[in-house]
């Protein structure tokens, strides 16, 4: 089987996740690496062995078929419409992009180049996820009561200053929310589906010189009546695993860093899955190395087979869009001080 070639696209802290997750995936293979300063991908490329170098995708002659996305948020659907002008898939690191107007160029052109657009959204790989997904589709726990997710990091000063585009409305999009908390937020909607009604309040309490929040809670109403809370934050120090909580007729669920920890539901056995801590592990509450790569091989086979199927990937554009449209919510009712409707 020949493998599915990728040209990686960005050099920084994120693409050597892809390039050491994209090594233990027999169907993948990085062929070719872009970036805006072509002395750095010269020099990336060298040092991983990743064959040849451009300043742009155009400027790549090796044969490939699909780019990774391993660029800031802000600069996903500039990069997607140059991949799908090219004709090539898309397989991008979370969210989508910062704006849902960017994220429907970004579906529309692939779509129309019948391409795939798959998003790393890797929590969804978690075994416990997964079992959870189909007990909350079957209706295992009966009518839902709440859901509240706690997203408590810590995120230094230096971190915002690390990178111009750091902490920027523009290519951030927005801090923790969207940052930090977009693979949670990305379960939640897995999970439960977009709320109805939103409210939140944000602020800056600990950085200087960002546009951002660094912290911030949200409440959420579903049409059906359940009710979620999410806290979102980068100044809870020393940081904290992520927490999911789920309450519901039938009785309670809780899930730490993705992994169920406790469970007390009448009449339902609780799902034997074997530990995946290293689907949730890499960026986590106090610090932003991504030290396993597990979620993202998984991502990427998903992705492989997707473009051979001509299929969609597990997490699609349209999937991840959803996600994007609840934290974009968030912002905007936090900007207007009240409740306000989701609308898609």
């Amino acid at each position: 089987m020949q493998p599915v070639r990728f040209v990686l696209v960005g050099t920084g802290n994120i693409a050597g996740t892809y390039v050491n997750a994209t090594a233990k995936v027999a169907g993948a293979k990085i062929v070719g690496v872009v970036s805006r300063d072509t002395g750095r991908a010269a020099a990336y490329a060298a040092e991983h062995s990743l064959g040849e170098s451009g300043g742009s995708l155009d400027t790549i002659e090796t044969d490939y078929d699909a780019v990774m996305l391993a660029t800031p948020n802000g600069l996903h659907c500039r990069d997607t419409l140059a991949a799908a002008a090219l004709g090539k898939h898309v397989l991008t690191e979370k969210p989508l992009d910062v704006t849902i107007a960017k994220m429907d160029e970004m579906i529309a052109a692939c779509r129309k180049a019948n391409l795939r657009l798959g998003v790393a959204f890797q929590r969804r790989m978690s075994p416990a996820n997964i079992a959870m997904k189909k007990l909350l589709d079957n209706g295992a726990l009966g009518k839902l009561y709440c859901a509240d997710l706690s997203v408590k990091f810590l995120r230094g000063q230096d971190y915002y200053d690390s990178a111009p585009w750091r902490g920027t409305l523009e290519v951030d999009g927005g801090g923790p929310f969207i940052q930090q908390a977009s693979h949670n937020v990305d379960t939640l909607t897995w999970f439960f589906g977009l709320p109805a009604r939103v409210q939140a309040a944000t602020g800056v309490l600990a950085h200087t010189g960002i546009e951002v929040e660094d912290h911030g809670a949200a409440i959420l109403t579903w049409a059906g009546g359940m009710i979620g809370t999410i806290v979102a934050s980068t100044v809870t120090a020393p940081g904290y695993p992520v927490r999911l909580e789920i309450h519901a007729e039938r009785g309670s669920v809780l899930t730490v860093n993705d992994e169920i920890v406790a469970w007390d539901v009448e009449g339902v056995q609780r799902p034997e899955v074997e530990s995946a801590e290293t689907i949730h592990s890499g960026a986590g509450a106090g610090g932003v190395a991504v030290t396993d790569t597990s979620g993202h091989e998984a991502i990427i086979e998903d992705f492989c087979s997707a473009v051979r199927e001509g299929r969609d990937p597990a997490v699609s554009g349209e999937e991840a869009r959803r996600t994007g449209l609840l934290i974009e919510t968030i912002y905007r009712a936090a900007k207007a001080h009240r409740e306000v409707e989701l609308s898609t």
